[in-house]
């Protein structure tokens, strides 16, 4: 194994493990900014307000991203097994 080669598989699962956590990162990010845009001009000053919004809405992303996100996993990970034969040669 080179060094080239570990530094594009370490590159390689980093870049599939944020491809699969930006959608539920994003999609809680926006949720907490609109709840606290909400308690900030209601005056309301609950903290366990956002938990809700943001589980209902990562419920939401699991079941719309889901079969994308298994579908990279695969995708990753049958590749990883497919050349992990040609990887140890190098």
């Amino acid at each position: 194994m080179t060094e080239e080669l570990v530094i594009r598989l370490g590159q390689d699962a980093l870049r599939t493990t944020a491809m699969l956590a930006a959608p539920l990162l994003v999609s809680t990010l926006v949720v907490g900014l609109a709840v606290s845009i909400f308690q900030a001009l209601t005056q309301i000053n609950e903290a366990t307000l956002t938990f809700i919004p943001k589980m209902i809405v990562v419920a939401l992303v699991f079941v719309l991203a889901g079969p994308w996100m298994m579908d990279v996993m695969s995708t990753y990970t049958v590749n990883l097994f497919e050349n992990i034969a040609v990887m140890v040669r190098e």
